[in-house]
């Protein structure tokens, strides 16, 4: 009986940084996987990552965030309820 091989597991930064040379285009993708000892297609599977998620690290606006209407209401209404009943439970302690 032989033991196969064990699965390597890549870090994020490890992906993003073979992915990034390959979108660069300086080398070739097979160049890059034989460099770094990875199978070319993981090398173009990170690629094609970076280059569909590329647009979401710019989709967050910058500035105030919109104010939901309805949250401070309900905040202010569950905040009357809280202290109703503190001073319900206090006037039953104090026996008034």
């Amino acid at each position: 009986m032989s033991e196969g091989k064990k699965r390597r597991t890549h870090s994020a930064e490890f992906k993003a940084k073979i992915g990034l040379e390959a979108v660069r285009g300086v080398k070739t993708i097979n160049e890059i996987a034989q460099e770094h000892n990875v199978h070319p297609q993981l090398v173009t599977q990170w690629k094609k990552e970076i280059l569909e998620n590329a647009s979401a690290l710019f989709d967050t606006k910058r500035g105030p965030k919109p104010v939901d209407e309805s949250s401070p209401e309900d905040k202010l209404y569950s905040e009357i309820g809280r202290l109703k009943m503190e001073a319900d439970w206090l006037k039953k302690k104090l026996g008034l």
